[in-house]
């Protein structure tokens, strides 16, 4: 055996010493042969070298991360910034910076390496080893207050007890030791073998201080890690009255509007959750998204009349039954939750008149809806949508808060089809059109509203709402609720408040000492009936039980004095406070500042050209935003110097001054979060073709985007 040479101060003396060691083994043989040729070999010498030298450089304290959650203080930084009133330029690049996702994943992965993230979890068993052997861990957790975060289940096929489940941030899952799957053998050295669940449960109940479980791994796959998805849950859920939930103790009760944090999908019918900022880091069990409306299918077949009395479209007391299961959705007897119906895969398109849009609205089955945080954002401000039923004095709400700042709060001018009169301004109380251009303009989905009142018609604009909303001005609407589906889009992103009626008694007594007139009768003055009252309370659970999950808050109009407080308030909040939304909203300005990102690299920050130029227009025209409203004509300078405002979070169309003299002129640039991109700085000249020119006309201008 040839030893390495004691006088090469290279060789490292680890190796020297396990080679020393391999004399001492009596027999030789193939084994002793490979060690020793691997304890020689130059590769096996120079990982060490690599290792010794990580490892005194670790060592030193400049190379410790100053913390672990670098990301959360990034997120609390941000929040910071939502509180201010008036922030400077600095400030404003500063929360460009943060909010990108390139920058923010820099962030989530220091703090994985701060926290180790990276260290390997328990390596499965070999699949080499011997049948009769079994590879058994002994893991061992300090029993407290907290619950253990796992439960068990008699497995069906070998009538073993198994771990069902591992609740994430539970003492189990903190461990990093117990997986769904493992066989429990022993719990503080009592044998479960033929025990059942309720009896294991009972030996844990009665251990005091340490708990020891003898465990078999399975052979599937180790915990997996939270995702990061937040919901804001649309239906009221207590697990205590849940009969199907596989573990009472691991349910997580929630109220509709509450935003959850989903840890875990793993299983198909039974999340893992919990409540956003809530200091209970253990995760409980919810439905899921497929169990929650497999519920409501069949709760609805079964109950066919719905809370306002009509019979839903898919019943058979409808007469339509294309849509319905052909068996009933009922639990197994040996199921531990309801399953989802299972119905013939069957898609009928029918033409519907605008006046059974509620019918249809019904048969939407809100459980969950994905949202993120959306920062305040300078220049855009959400507009405010006011819905609520006739006579429950929405309008009057509005005006009043209108009359609080009227250079701040605005509403839009209503379009109309009816004659000029004589005393009338176009533009100011109506904005008057041709019946035929507002017919073309509804049909090409232009109004948000739009109806008819003494053969003409009225209705408001989608632009002029984007108008409103790109001046920096708040908006306030008060549309009827059917005109949500139509508002609540990426583009406009509003705040929408439903005002609800208080009870039947505190109505009638609150509208009559304020001497409220009649919405109902719009031909003469008077006060309201007790059936109209009764019409405001049965219109307002119909809103609510249809658009319910759009709404973002609930204001109670008791008092109007109290209720314009509390969306005096609400305004404020959507103006400073991030808050939560649709995550499509948000992924979506993340896909605009790619794509910004994406046309200065491919353009090389300025220098355009006729092909790209006409694929923006495309993209722009597809994803068009009143945040980013910039349209590529077929002279782009003109359209750059018209919009040269134009500010987002992402950057802005930056308009570089041109100049012509001596028959040189310079081209247009794009600035990139509000300042030139690198690049940027040298102009870009070329000899004039036209003279003598002023560098003012059009023509003038490179490049020209007409095809």
């Amino acid at each position: 055996m040839m030893m390495p040479n004691a006088a090469d101060n290279n060789w490292d003396p680890s190796l020297s010493r396990l080679l020393t060691s391999l004399k001492e083994v009596q027999s030789g043989g193939e084994d002793v042969a490979f060690l020793s040729e691997l304890l020689q070999s130059k590769q096996l010498h120079a990982l060490v070298q690599v290792h010794n030298k990580i490892v005194a450089k670790g060592k030193d304290d400049k190379f410790y991360p100053l913390l672990s959650n670098a990301m959360q203080v990034t997120l609390e930084v941000l929040e910071m910034f939502g509180e201010l009133k008036t922030v400077s330029k600095e400030f404003q690049e500063l929360l460009s910076l943060l909010q990108k996702p390139h920058f923010q994943a820099i962030l989530c992965t220091h703090d994985a390496v701060a926290q180790k993230d990276y260290y390997p979890h328990l390596p499965d068993i070999p699949p080499d080893g011997d049948e009769d052997e079994e590879t058994v861990k002994i893991v061992q957790l300090v029993k407290s207050d907290e619950p253990l975060g796992a439960t068990i289940k008699t497995d069906e096929e070998t009538g073993k007890i198994v771990i069902a489940r591992v609740m994430h941030g539970g003492a189990a899952d903190r461990s990093g030791l117990i997986h769904a799957g493992d066989e429990v053998i022993e719990v503080n050295g009592i044998s479960v073998e033929n025990k059942t669940p309720a009896d294991v449960l009972d030996i844990l109940q009665n251990s005091e201080g340490t708990i020891t479980f003898k465990l078999v791994p399975s052979f599937g796959k180790g915990g997996s890690r939270e995702s990061k998805v937040r919901v804001r849950a649309l239906f009221n859920y207590n697990s205590d009255e849940d009969p199907y939930i596989p573990c009472k103790e691991a349910g997580l009760n929630f109220k509709k509007g509450d935003i959850l944090h989903i840890v875990s999908q793993d299983d198909a019918y039974w999340w893992q959750a919990r409540r956003e900022n809530d200091k209970v880091m253990r995760a409980g069990l919810i439905p899921s998204r497929a169990l929650q409306e497999g519920r409501i299918i069949h709760e609805r077949q079964s109950d066919p009349q719905s809370t306002d009395g009509k019979p839903a479209l898919c019943s058979p007391t409808n007469g339509n039954t294309d849509c319905s299961p052909k068996t009933p959705c009922s639990p197994t007897p040996n199921a531990t939750a309801l399953l989802p119906c299972k119905s013939t895969p069957k898609v009928k398109k029918i033409i519907y008149d605008i006046k059974e849009n509620d019918d249809f609205d019904r048969e939407m089955i809100p459980t969950y809806e994905e949202v993120a945080r959306l920062y305040p954002r300078p220049g855009f401000v959400r507009p405010i949508v006011l819905v609520g039923a006739p006579g429950v004095g929405r309008n009057e709400m509005r005006r009043r808060l209108i009359a609080t700042d009227p250079e701040k709060y605005v509403t839009p001018i209503p379009y109309t089809s009816r004659p000029l009169k004589p005393s009338e301004q176009n533009g100011k109380e109506y904005v008057f059109v041709t019946r035929e251009k507002m017919e073309q303009d509804i049909a090409d989905g232009k109004f948000i509203e739009h109806g008819e009142y003494k053969g003409n018609l009225y209705g408001t604009s989608a632009e002029s709402v984007e108008t409103i909303v790109n001046s920096g001005r708040v908006c306030v609407l008060s549309p009827h609720w059917q005109a949500l589906k139509m508002l609540r889009t990426t583009r406009l992103r509003p705040y929408i408040v439903f005002v609800k009626p208080p009870s039947f008694e505190r109505l009638v007594e609150t509208r009559t000492n304020a001497n409220a007139r009649s919405t109902f009768d719009k031909e003469s003055s008077r006060a309201f009936t007790e059936e109209e009252f009764h019409d405001i309370i049965r219109s307002s659970t119909r809103i609510n039980f249809l658009y319910g999950y759009m709404f973002d808050e609930e204001i109670v109009n008791e008092d109007l004095a109290s209720a314009l407080s509390q969306l005096l308030k609400t305004s404020w909040r959507v103006q400073s406070e991030p808050l939560w939304v649709p995550a499509s909203w948000v992924q979506f300005n993340i896909k605009i500042e790619e794509l910004v990102d994406l046309i200065a690299k491919e353009n090389n920050y300025g220098k355009l050209n006729k092909s790209t130029c006409w694929k923006w227009k495309e993209i722009f025209t597809s994803i068009s935003t009143p945040s980013l409203s910039l349209n590529i004509n077929t002279d782009l300078s003109e359209d750059l110097t018209k919009r040269h405002k134009v500010w987002s979070r992402w950057g802005k169309w930056g308009d570089c001054s041109v100049t012509c003299g001596n028959g040189i002129i310079s081209r247009r640039r794009l600035c990139v979060a509000g300042r030139c991109a690198p690049g940027e700085i040298e102009e870009q000249h070329r000899p004039c073709t036209r003279t003598p020119c002023d560098g003012n006309r059009k023509e003038d201008f490179e490049p020209e985007m007409s095809p």
